[in-house]
Order: C-alpha cells, then sequence, then structure tokens
C-alpha cells in the first residue's frame, strides 16, 4: 500500500511529521533505533534523499541522534521537548485564530468548556 502524501507540504517535512507523532504518542520511544534511510525510504517509496532529509531535520531539532555505524536513535527528553514546542506553536499560531472565531460567533466560553467536558466523556 502507497503512503498518502498532501500536496500542501513537502514530503520529507510530512515524514519528520510522522516520526515526531511517533514519539508523541510513545510508538517510539527514548533509546529506540529509527528504521534505516534505505528501509523507511521503501517502505514509504520516496527517495533515499527525501528520507535523510527528514532524519536531518530530527537531528537538528535535538530529538533524535545519529549514532556512527549503529543508525538514529530517540534521545532522552524527545517526547518532553516535542510536547513543548507543538504547545507553544498551539498558544501562538492557532489559539488566537481559534479565540477570533470564537468571539466573532458569539460563543460563550463557559458554555464551550461545558461541551468539550461532555464530548470528552464520550471517547
Amino acid at each position: 500500500m502507497k503512503p498518502e502524501w498532501r500536496e500542501d507540504q513537502p514530503i520529507y517535512r510530512q515524514l519528520r511529521d510522522k516520526v515526531a507523532e511517533a514519539i508523541l504518542k510513545g510508538s517510539l520511544q527514548e533509546g529506540d533505533a529509527l528504521p534505516s534511510v534505505r528501509n523507511i525510504a521503501v517502505e514509504m517509496q520516496i527517495n533515499p534523499l527525501t528520507a535523510s532529509k527528514a532524519y536531518q531535520e530530527l537531528v537538528a531539532e535535538e530529538l533524535v541522534e545519529k549514532r556512527r555505524g549503529l543508525g538514529m536513535f530517540v534521545i532522552a527528553g524527545a517526547k518532553d521537548r516535542l510536547l513543548s514546542a507543538e504547545r507553544k506553536q498551539f498558544l501562538d499560531e492557532e489559539w488566537p485564530t481559534m479565540v477570533t472565531r470564537i468571539k466573532s460567533l458569539g460563543l460563550d466560553i463557559e458554555e464551550l468548556l461545558k461541551n468539550a467536558e461532555r464530548e470528552g466523556g464520550q471517547e
């Protein structure tokens, strides 16, 4: 089965995001090895240079490290770093847009919170 790639973002960035999501969800944990560049390229049906670029992004973000002759491994604290960055991005970029939308619709924050609590109980 061929992986689905979106047109709105480079494939290397989408692969980087898939690995980051795996770290956040716990399917990749501290000390775990990432698949080799060759293996991930074959599995995802992408160019090995694209896979390598995605991995280099993760190295630059200090989420994984390259161990010579062994491969790439998730660094201790990677999940915490990702959570912190995701929270900051949400608060800086997404939340202001949501607040504007909430105000423009005349919604009550208390009612929204009550609704969210009710919805949360249905999962």
